[in-house]
């Protein structure tokens, strides 16, 4: 079995955060790879790493990064491959992290989810992932189904709750 997604975090004090996105591919049954790769303190490998993901079949890179948040930018610099940063939540909110990685200079897109929303980064790289594969995208209708019948049944339970004057 051959990764297609490359999981990337600046340090193993990601993830508990980036689990989430690991979760959501294995649901999916989409192979995937983690590493704690750092553009500070191993820029040599992240190189290594960016240069080497296309081809080795990579299809798909979601990349975490807090404070300065430049993992997801330097990959991309570096990779043809999509990119999805993942800010996360290690000073200011967060927002600095955002801000890092949306904020990228022309030519160097990297697609940027909400801070520490990795599940919706594991979920776009499915969605991504499935614009050529039927089966991958059968799991995301799957998946966003469930998420349709989660609310149906929320607001039939919602139903049963009474109050003097609640109308419905």
């Amino acid at each position: 079995m051959e990764p297609l997604v490359g999981i990337i975090m600046g340090s193993t004090s990601d993830l508990p955060v980036m689990e989430k996105a690991a979760q959501i591919l294995n649901e999916f049954k989409i192979p995937f790879e983690i590493n704690a790769l750092s553009a500070h303190r191993t820029p040599g490998e992240v190189e290594k790493y960016s240069r080497s993901a296309a081809p080795r079949g990579l299809k798909v890179i979601i990349a975490a990064a807090g404070m300065a948040a430049h993992l997801p930018g330097v990959i991309a610099s570096m990779t043809p491959l999509p990119v999805i940063g993942v800010p996360i939540k290690a000073s200011l909110e967060g927002i600095d992290s955002v801000l890092s990685i949306v904020q990228m200079p022309p030519g160097i897109p990297v697609a940027t989810v909400g801070i520490n929303a990795a599940q919706n980064a594991g979920i776009l790289a499915a969605e991504i992932l499935g614009t050529g594969n039927p089966e991958i995208m059968n799991e995301v209708v799957k998946f966003k189904n469930s998420l349709k019948n989660k609310i149906v049944e929320a607001n039939e339970e919602l139903k049963k709750i009474k109050y003097p004057y609640k109308t419905n």
